[in-house]
């Protein structure tokens, strides 16, 4: 096995882990992860000009490389969350846009659940990657009512933990800032990884076969970030940070037995991380949905 980073660069096939799809359908892909079962839920897309990019002087990037797909003249997104369990506590990370953009596209995380067979009402910890719509809105149905009836803990960003005021204000009695790093169950952690907002978090998840970093804004189009990882997006709100964040977590993927799960990865959005040239290569476990 390799003993560095560096080793894996040199020989990325001497890795090991395990990660399995046991099953899909149009909105969900559940995975088999040691003694984990994690389910990948489709909220939907959304699509973006491709000026949200940034150079590392903050400029706007330009020119997009062939290998970067566009939606006519825009990038689609996909906005995943994801729901972990071991068959008896759980944790859903991200909870989608519900209503709130308006979007055809976007909202479907209820429905995703539906399909994977996951009893919303059963949920007791959601973790937020960070306080933006497509992450946070879901914990709201769009009828007004809480989406997750049994809910006691929502984990968040203390640099983040501000926006539960108005739609969101009915549960900020349930708020748990996170300011370092800090155990959720004894299978996930969360870790502080500001940059893209004061309060963006990773959700580190353990298993008996590998780690899996379940993140955010880290990484908005897959198909060039991994690539040329200093390309940086608009809407960071450090863009400096959220790229130091970025080399820091790409660079950790590239161990042994690591897998990633990204809220804006082609869904369903878990894949490995392997070294290549200056960047990095994606290689997705299962095929796309949606």
């Amino acid at each position: 096995m390799p003993s560095s980073i560096e080793d894996a660069r040199m020989c990325p096939t001497r890795r090991r882990g395990s990660m399995r799809l046991v099953s899909s359908g149009r909105h969900h892909a559940t995975f088999e992860f040691g003694d984990l079962r994690v389910v990948s839920l489709r909220d939907g897309y959304i699509d973006m000009p491709p000026t949200r990019l940034r150079d590392e002087d903050g400029r706007a990037l330009g020119e997009l490389p062939a290998a970067v797909p566009l939606a006519g003249d825009n990038l689609r997104l996909s906005v995943n969350a994801f729901f972990v369990t071991d068959g008896t506590r759980s944790v859903l990370v991200d909870t989608g846009a519900s209503d709130v953009w308006h979007e055809p596209t976007m909202g479907l995380v209820y429905d995703a659940l539906d399909e994977a067979g996951v009893d919303r009402g059963r949920i007791t910890d959601v973790a937020i990657t960070h306080k933006h719509e497509d992450h946070v809105s879901g914990l709201i149905a769009p009828d007004g009512s809480e989406a997750f009836a049994g809910l006691e803990r929502v984990w968040i960003g203390a640099g983040d933990a501000s926006v539960f005021t108005g739609r969101l204000e009915p549960i900020r009695d349930r708020v748990v800032p996170v300011s370092e790093k800090v155990a959720v169950n004894d299978w996930t952690t969360a870790i502080p990884t500001p940059g893209h907002t004061p309060g963006h978090t990773v959700y580190e998840i353990r298993s008996g076969t590998g780690r899996l970093l379940v993140w955010g804004d880290t990484v908005h189009v897959p198909s060039l970030q991994f690539d040329r990882p200093k390309v940086s997006w608009e809407l960071d709100g450090d863009q400096s940070q959220a790229r130091a964040a970025r080399a820091a977590l790409l660079e950790q993927l590239a161990g042994p037995d690591h897998f990633v799960a990204g809220a804006h990865l082609d869904s369903p959005g878990i894949a490995r991380v392997t070294p290549s040239g200056d960047g990095y290569a994606l290689e997705y476990l299962a095929p796309p949905i949606g």
